[in-house]
């Protein structure tokens, strides 16, 4: 579907061939709070596109709240209850949860991972560089993430292959490369009460309910056990929720991340040449993070009526922070459509910042990024796509899921 600029953001399809920036740079220029009638499955929403704006209503949670979903999907009462993670929440409920899980992801406890992640993509690498031509998705920016996810969880090896192809049914319920029950294709009612309406979400609740019930071992050190073991930790429910939440969401958007850099380096050799300086380890990763924004919005749900622009968003109204759009405003970002290596600040959207839900991992994804792309660059000479790649097919995970590559060893 050509992005003519004035795209459905409903439609699945309309990101089926990557994100469609013409109908984001439109809306930033004409329309920054602009409402979406919506259709017979979909209720109206307000789409917001600037980065200052998309920054206030995250600053801003008691109006703009989580604790209706975080998606653009409608909920009932009874499906929202069943499906929330604390993401879904609004303080003190969030902070509560945040506070237990927090740790684990903090800056200094994961830079103890850092010799980990180098061994994993050394080998990682080497396995791929060794074919002449492989899928760098799949054979590298998929990798990586899946096996420091199992890490973290303390879930075997054995298993991360299972928990990934569920993982990706999940969060890309629209694709159908993904799941046989593509959301908005047929009705997926009988599932309404599963996360991201898939029945996927079974077979992760019941992976989890043996993990709680010492039929599945894990790790002491990983976070799953940890958790398991608080007196004070999540109930039943709660514990399966969250377990698909780091199941899908901490694997996908580090791996599209990884991907989306991959593409670049893939169609532009300059950018090889320049990560070869060794000038821009420090700042790239969160320029690869920017441009590929793999979580493209989240939703909040307006607790009172609210002007912004000469619009009124009125109380109980759908607002969806367009984080995508966000982190390419021509007003915050010099030649925001191209990739600086070096651009510093870097004031991107991607990881929510500046809001009580920032992202719990993006300590990790910045060094997943970086590592993976250091042993890589050190490797090679040239790295050059040879099909186009394929995206994904959602308004929610957008990402490179296909990358066709040939590599020239370094001498």
């Amino acid at each position: 579907m050509h992005d003519d600029g004035f795209l459905d953001l409903i439609d699945h399809d309309s990101f089926a061939n990557g994100v469609p920036h013409r109908t984001f740079a439109r809306l930033r220029k004409e329309d920054p709070v602009s409402w979406n009638e919506g259709n017979d499955e979909i209720k109206g929403f307000w789409s917001l596109t600037r980065h200052a704006d998309i920054a206030l209503a995250n600053k801003e949670n008691q109006i703009f709240s989580s604790a209706q979903g975080i998606r653009l999907e409608d909920q009932s009462r009874e499906e929202y209850l069943a499906r929330r993670t604390f993401q879904e929440t609004d303080r003190p409920e969030h902070f509560a949860v945040r506070h237990a899980v927090a740790p684990n992801f903090a800056k200094p406890t994961v830079a103890k991972f850092e010799s980990l992640i180098r061994e994993l993509a050394a080998d990682i690498c080497d396995k791929a560089l060794a074919k002449p031509e492989f899928d760098a998705v799949e054979c590298i920016a998929k990798q990586l993430p899946m096996m420091m996810l199992g890490r973290i969880l303390g879930v075997p090896d054995k298993d991360l292959d299972w928990l990934i192809e569920k993982g990706d049914a999940l969060i890309g319920n629209s694709d159908p490369d993904f799941t046989d029950h593509v959301v908005d294709k047929m009705d997926t009612s009988a599932y309404r009460l599963m996360p991201f309406r898939s029945p996927a979400g079974i077979e992760l609740y019941d992976y989890a309910e043996d993990l709680l019930h010492k039929r599945r071992e894990v790790v002491a050190e990983g976070i799953l056990a940890k958790m398991m073991c608080d007196e004070n930790g999540l109930k039943e429910l709660e514990f399966k929720n969250f377990f698909c939440l780091l199941v899908a969401a901490s694997n996908d958007t580090t791996r599209y991340s990884i991907a989306m850099a991959l593409n670049l380096l893939a169609h532009n050799p300059d950018l090889i040449a320049q990560l070869k300086t060794g000038q821009y380890w420090n700042t790239c990763a969160d320029e690869f993070v920017r441009l590929a924004a793999p979580t493209m919005h989240f939703r909040r749900t307006a607790t009172q009526d609210f002007d912004l622009h000469g619009k009124t968003i009125r109380e109980g109204d759908k607002v969806l922070l367009w984080f995508v759009s966000g982190s390419r405003d021509e007003t915050v970002f010099e030649n925001p459509n191209d990739c600086l290596l070096g651009r510093s600040p870097n004031r991107h959207l991607a990881f929510g910042q500046g809001g009580i839900h920032v992202c719990l991992g993006m300590h990790l994804a910045r060094l997943e990024v970086r590592i993976a792309l250091e042993e890589l660059i050190k490797r090679i000479d040239t790295f050059e796509a040879i099909e186009e790649a394929t995206w994904t097919r959602s308004n929610f995970i957008c990402g490179v899921k296909k990358l066709r590559v040939r590599a020239r060893l370094a001498a």
